[in-house]
């Protein structure tokens, strides 16, 4: 089993938007959070077993901080 990050960006009209930034090519969204959330695994879950019959590699990402001036 393995675990990813999401992130859930509520939407001005409602639901959210979630992103996999361990994953860039994965977004999909939900009316709700509980929605958003299955969407997410089944996303995550397709795009890995897409890579896999396609004999492709995850692509790589690096995390880092940046600090800004408000």
């Amino acid at each position: 089993m393995q675990m990813y990050k999401i992130i859930l960006e509520p939407q001005a009209e409602g639901g959210f938007t979630v992103f996999v930034p361990e994953l860039p090519d994965v977004v999909t969204e939900g009316d709700t959070r509980e929605e958003a959330l299955g969407r997410a695994k089944d996303a995550i879950e397709g795009y890995l077993h897409t890579l896999g019959e396609m004999n492709w590699q995850l692509p790589r990402v690096e995390e880092a901080n940046v600090e800004v001036s408000v």
